[in-house]
């Protein structure tokens, strides 16, 4: 097998201009199994099956995951000892180029993946072929492959914009015509994908995992319509709909590759299949998960900081109700440790390595108590974000009481105390040895305390530590350290909610289905509806009424409800926003210093600088170019 899928592997390189493959042949040793093999028995199959499924990304891991550090919302420190220097991050600091382009994922392997799919379906179509496959479970491996299929052609596309689409692999005889295969236009890529998941829809993938102790993870009707939404939201985003700015980009067929006149009707088809994917979840019995504190009655613990932990736990438990996929290949345990303050002068540095951090407009970000940005509430004075403030008693389970830190600290929404740490902030963990919420782990970020700027390379560059990423029965003890793994959630309840409601609020304006779902998550994070917040606190209380208004308020929820998920760096492509965002400077604290007066200085860590339109796109290393003249380059590359 491994013989001649390389050799086809090669072949369809070719078409997109790698050529890397030619050594490898000569290694394959003779007796390997052939294709034919591979599909002669069921468990053969299974194997070929579960190597469509390996070419997933591993967004567990932070430089795997490209939107985790290619933007704006996480930073690291220069002297890295282990991410840096990250593909993804270099990005982020302007390094992207033509001749060896970062997180090339068209040399990177997807297009292999396609071929691995494309070989799969060919063969486990023929009722010929794998005769031990029962008729259910042909179907559903078919439809795992046709949605993987999909899904790699979606990666690519989010990545490139106009791609070839690969119906099926190419022929060991084909013409050198044949071999130059050109991109396809926007709009026909993203139909293709469509069908290829609506394909996958009709097979017999189940609507929960019949065999969660062996299969969890594997592709779902729920997972299904969760990516169609997501494709159509992305093909309906202003990137790519009515885009005028790049209308002279053209195929070596001399066709236009983006269609230049906006089409409201895909806000409409975006939000119908993201409608379809939330009543697939409900039949699933996916739903918020609901932190329930009498479960832990071993524990003193307050109403604020159960929610807290609702919160963290809707992202970070293992299998959460609310997980739409999860990927279990991929385990969250790394990321936890990077994102790990110090808490204790016992705990050993390289346990706790505390060296992702927000930067500080992340920080700000986040709503007030009142459920309106910082610069809105007309009840909170915020303009002085570095004005000293010490807690009190009634601040206890968010900041703890006597400790002086900053103004943007205080009188801030539970999303803000469950997704950051930070100087003073509470961390409340399952191994606090007081059993209390009031006498529990602190952070103390200032230098030569515990989680300061002590150690070269493991700093926390800004303040503000994603405490997000972390679940809390993470311990320190006299052995070590322990982290509880947690499955990379690939898609929540919370996206398609905010898919369905950007998509409605675009397709028809505000309406109280918008409110509803936007609300529901509000609701879940302990802030009050979008009207209710609005009209009593903001000084802009008319702003939810409108659909320009309403859109900014839909936009910004998905980046607090989504934040460290890496999701925002795509959100701000393709909402064309790309451009106001990453050009702004990377801020933080000034973490080298002892006093309080002093670490609350803000200082620029990075002057950020993002062209547009050219960064929009990633751009084809020009050596495929030369190789296979028929490819257009991304435009400004």
């Amino acid at each position: 097998m491994k013989k001649t899928a390389t050799y086809l592997a090669c072949l369809l390189f070719s078409a997109f201009g790698v050529s890397a493959c030619k050594d490898y042949i000569d290694v394959v040793p003779d007796n390997v199994a052939t294709i034919d093999n591979a599909f002669s028995l069921r468990n053969e199959a299974e194997k070929f099956l579960f190597t469509c499924y390996a070419w997933l990304p591993n967004n567990s891991d932070a430089q795997s995951n490209i939107g985790f550090l290619a933007g704006d919302e996480v930073w690291l420190p220069v002297a890295q000892r282990e991410i840096y220097p990250a593909n993804n991050w270099r990005i982020a600091r302007g390094g992207q180029n033509v001749n060896q382009p970062l997180v090339d994922s068209w040399r990177g392997g997807l297009w292999t993946a396609i071929r691995d799919c494309n070989i799969f379906l060919e063969n486990v179509s023929d009722l010929s072929k794998v005769p031990d496959l029962s008729v259910d479970d042909r179907s559903r491996w078919i439809g795992e492959v046709l949605f993987l299929k999909a899904y790699y052609h979606y990666l690519l596309f989010r990545q490139y914009g106009p791609i070839p689409v690969v119906e099926n692999n190419i022929s060991l005889d084909a013409n050198q015509s044949a071999v130059r295969v050109e991109q396809r236009p926007v709009d026909e890529v993203v139909n293709y994908i469509v069908t290829l998941l609506d394909s996958a829809a009709q097979k017999a993938v189940p609507l929960i995992i019949p065999n969660k102790a062996a299969e969890l993870g594997r592709v779902t009707k729920p997972i299904i319509q969760a990516v169609k939404a997501e494709v159509l939201l992305t093909a309906a985003s202003p990137l790519f709909n009515g885009n005028t700015d790049y209308q002279s980009m053209r195929n070596s067929k001399g066709e236009q590759l983006f269609n230049p006149s906006y089409d409201a009707s895909k806000w409409t088809k975006a939000a119908e299949a993201a409608k379809a994917a939330i009543e697939s979840a409900d039949a699933a019995g996916i739903r918020f998960f609901p932190f329930n504190k009498a479960e832990y009655g071993q524990f003193k613990m307050s109403d604020a900081t159960a929610k807290v932990l609702g919160i963290n736990l809707a992202f970070n438990e293992r299998w959460s109700a609310e997980h739409i996929w999860a990927n279990p290949n991929y385990q969250a345990w790394n990321i936890q440790r990077d994102a790990m303050p110090l808490l204790t002068p016992e705990a050993v540095v390289g346990t706790a390595r505390q060296h992702l951090s927000a930067p500080l407009k992340i920080a700000e970000m986040f709503y007030t108590k009142n459920g309106v940005p910082i610069n809105e509430d007309k009840t909170l004075d915020f303009n002085d974000k570095s004005t000293l403030r010490v807690a009190t008693a009634a601040d206890r389970y968010y900041i703890k009481e006597g400790y002086t830190t900053a103004r943007l600290n205080f009188d801030r929404e539970p999303r803000f105390y469950a997704d950051l740490g930070f100087d003073g902030g509470i961390w409340f963990k399952f191994d606090t040895k007081s059993l209390s919420d009031e006498d529990t782990y602190y952070v103390q970020a200032k230098l030569n305390q515990p989680a300061g700027a002590n150690n070269h390379g493991w700093i926390n560059e800004t303040g503000y530590f994603l405490k997000k990423l972390v679940n809390w029965e993470q311990a320190f003890s006299s052995n070590g350290v322990s982290y509880k793994s947690y499955p990379w959630p690939n898609m929540r309840l919370s996206d398609i909610y905010l898919m369905y409601a950007e998509a409605l609020n675009e397709a028809n304006g505000p309406s109280n289905e918008v409110y509803t779902y936007v609300d529901r998550i509000r609701e879940r994070a302990g802030i009050q509806g979008v009207l209710s917040s609005w009209s009593q606190f903001s000084s802009n209380p008319d702003k939810p009424t409108t659909k320009e208004g309403l859109r900014e308020i839909i936009q910004r929820e998905r980046m607090i409800e989504l934040a460290f998920e890496g999701k925002r760096y795509w959100d701000l492509r393709r909402w064309k926003l790309a451009v106001k965002y990453f050009n702004q400077n990377i801020t933080g604290w000034s973490v080298n210093q002892e006093v309080s007066a002093d670490y609350y200085q803000i200082r620029t860590l990075f002057q950020q600088t993002f062209v547009a339109p050219r960064d929009y796109f990633w751009p084809i290393a020009q050596g495929e170019l030369t190789v296979n003249p028929s490819l257009t380059q991304s435009l400004g590359w």
